[in-house]
C-alpha cells in the first residue's frame, strides 16, 4: 500500500491529486503544522530525517521532494500517462517545468512569506527595525522577483493550454502550488487571466476534487 505523509496546506497535496490522476490506491497519514511557528510536527522526523513533506512510502521504498515523489510514480505506476513521450518538444518542456516549480518558482514565495510574517514574529522592542528591514528586502528584491516569475507564467500560459503543452500533464501538477501559493501572497488573480483560467480549470477536475477530500482542509484551493 503507498502511503503518503501529508502535510496539512503544503506541496504534499500535489502528490494526492497525482495520485487521483492516476487511479491508484494510497492511505493519507496527515499531520498538522505547529499553530506558532507554522512548521510540519516533530513527528514527521520519524518518517524522514529533514521532517518534511511529502515523504511517500511505497513498501520498502521511501521517496521525499515532490519532484522526486512524481518522477517514481509516474515511472512505477504511469504507464506513459501525464508525462509527454521523451525527445519531443513537449516532452522537453515537461522536464523544464517539472523542475522549475521547486527550483525557480518556490524560492521568491518562500521569501515573501518569510518577510512578510518576520516583523509580528519578532520580539516587541525589534519590530520597528525588524519591519523597516522587511519591507527594504520585499521592495527591492522578493517582490520584483515574484512578479518576474508571475509575468512568465501568464505569458507561457499563452503559448498552449497547459504549461508543458496542449495535453494536460504532471507538469501542471507541480506548477499548481506555485501559482495557488502566488495568488494567495503575491498576485492579484483579477490581473491573470491565464493564470485566472488554468486555476478554474484544475480546480473543477474531478481528481483534483477527490484529492481535496482525501486530504482535507486546504487553504489555497
Amino acid at each position: 500500500m503507498i502511503i503518503v505523509h501529508h502535510l496539512a496546506d503544503s506541496r504534499s497535496q500535489r502528490v494526492l491529486w497525482l495520485l487521483e490522476e492516476l487511479g491508484l490506491d494510497y492511505e493519507v497519514k496527515r499531520y498538522e503544522r505547529d499553530p506558532r511557528t507554522r512548521l510540519a510536527p516533530p513527528e514527521l522526523k520519524a518518517v524522514h530525517p529533514l521532517g518534511k513533506s511529502p515523504v511517500l512510502q511505497d513498501g520498502d521504498v521511501t521517496v521525499a521532494e515532490t519532484g522526486a515523489v512524481v518522477d517514481y510514480l509516474l515511472e512505477t505506476y504511469g504507464q506513459g500517462r501525464l508525462r509527454p513521450a521523451a525527445g519531443t518538444e513537449a516532452g522537453r518542456r515537461f522536464t523544464y517545468w517539472l523542475h522549475y516549480a521547486e527550483g525557480s518558482a518556490m524560492p521568491p514565495l518562500l521569501l515573501k512569506l518569510v518577510f512578510t510574517m518576520l516583523p509580528r514574529r519578532s520580539p516587541a522592542l525589534l519590530r520597528p527595525l525588524v519591519k523597516g528591514v522587511a519591507a527594504k528586502a520585499l521592495a527591492s528584491f522578493v517582490d520584483p522577483q515574484t512578479r518576474t516569475h508571475v509575468d512568465y507564467w501568464e505569458s507561457e500560459l499563452g503559448r498552449s493550454a497547459w504549461f508543458a503543452g496542449d495535453d494536460f500533464s504532471a507538469a501542471d501538477i507541480m506548477m499548481s502550488f506555485p501559482v495557488e501559493a502566488g495568488a494567495d501572497r503575491a498576485y492579484d488573480i483579477e490581473d491573470k487571466p491565464r493564470l485566472r483560467a488554468f486555476l478554474e480549470r484544475i480546480h473543477a477536475r474531478p481528481a483534483y476534487q477527490r484529492a481535496l477530500e482525501r486530504g482535507g482542509a486546504y487553504t489555497y484551493a
